[in-house]
């Protein structure tokens, strides 16, 4: 079975290199391996060296130089509204405290359909509307894996990495990538 083995951007993407489509879901386009198979029939084993995100529109390069584009799924969510901004904003943070996936726009958040997120949505005194459409969240706050890190959730602190921070208990240990230049 044919593998694919890297990412390509939607700006870098050729027409003519497009073999077929694969529909995923917000989960789906985080990169992890799969055997996956496009509209037009093309199968492959998703095999990247690590885990990242794809985004609507992305590609991924086969071995034999062909590419499956990739389309967000349409999924099950809720449209947040409030009656002012910072009622929605402390919704926001909230969710962002359980790591709930958000997606923010101008005067509205779209989160998946939870019974849990609709309860938090209902005691903050917002507004939930179900919609079924494409989820694009923002990338996690601690998500570093566009440069080298790892995150286990396993609060183990004896590591160096050649720079200090804090690990104040926050909730997950830090595996720096050699690429990775940050402040903590």
């Amino acid at each position: 079975m044919l593998r694919a083995t890297a990412i390509v951007r939607k700006a870098a993407i050729r027409p003519d290199s497009v073999a077929d489509t694969v529909t995923l879901d917000h989960a789906g386009r985080q990169g992890a391996a799969a055997i996956l198979t496009g509209a037009g029939g093309v199968s492959f084993t998703l095999a990247l060296a690590k885990a990242a995100s794809i985004e609507d529109g992305d590609a991924f390069r086969l071995e034999d130089g062909r590419l499956v584009t990739v389309r967000a799924a349409a999924e099950s969510l809720l449209e947040v509204r409030a009656e002012n901004p910072a009622r929605l904003l402390r919704l926001a943070w909230q969710f962002g405290g359980n790591h709930v996936p958000a997606e923010i726009g101008a005067d509205v958040l779209y989160v998946p359909a939870t019974s849990a997120n609709a309860e938090l949505i209902r005691g903050q005194g917002c507004a939930a509307t179900p919609v079924s459409r494409a989820f694009k969240p923002e990338r996690e706050a601690h998500d570093h894996s566009q440069c080298g890190h790892d995150h286990g959730h396993d609060h183990s602190h004896a590591h160096d990495h050649g720079h200090a921070h804090d690990h104040a208990d926050h909730g997950h240990a830090h595996v720096h990538g050699p690429d990775c230049k940050h402040d903590h």
